[in-house]
């Protein structure tokens, strides 16, 4: 009896042992997933003039360069040739946003999603999310009132 119940502890050990190393190799996998990608320019799709993917080359270069202020002005030059191009907005996106001009940033973002529907870059892009969904308008809701309940301090 003595030996047997000593196999079920050794068994149980065993499978506890195996159950956390699962577990921990689940949890890294999964830490593994939430790091921040890094944001890089992206190249323009076939079809858009030549010109358009020679400056938008040049605002990349100047982007990797951490070269901001050139980047927004090849970008936004790239924008002016391929105004259809959802990497062209995002892009010009891209250095707006590193330049602080978020308003003008969440625009291009909404244009480049809205211009490349299935473009999943642009989509997922961890940069897109401090702006919303593009498809749905910003709908601020007022808190209720109550007429009734006396504010901090208040009589």
């Amino acid at each position: 009896m003595e030996r047997a119940s000593g196999m079920q502890r050794s068994t149980r050990k065993l499978l506890t042992t195996i159950c956390v190393v699962v577990a921990l190799v689940g949890m890294g996998a999964c830490s593994s997933n939430s790091k921040p990608r890094a944001l890089t320019p992206l190249a323009l799709e076939a079809g858009v003039p030549p010109r358009a993917i020679a400056l938008n080359e040049q605002g990349i270069q100047a982007y990797q360069a951490r070269e901001y202020e050139a980047a927004r002005t090849y970008f936004s030059q790239t924008v002016d040739v391929a105004t259809q191009s959802g990497p062209a907005h995002y892009n010009y996106a891209l250095a707006l946003n590193k330049l602080g001009e978020t308003e003008a940033a969440r625009k291009q973002f909404v244009d480049a999603a809205n211009l490349a529907p299935g473009d999943k870059i642009i989509w997922d892009s961890p940069v897109l999310s401090p702006f919303g969904n593009p498809e749905m308008e910003e709908k601020k809701v007022a808190a209720p009132q109550n007429p009734n309940r006396r504010s901090v301090g208040g009589r």
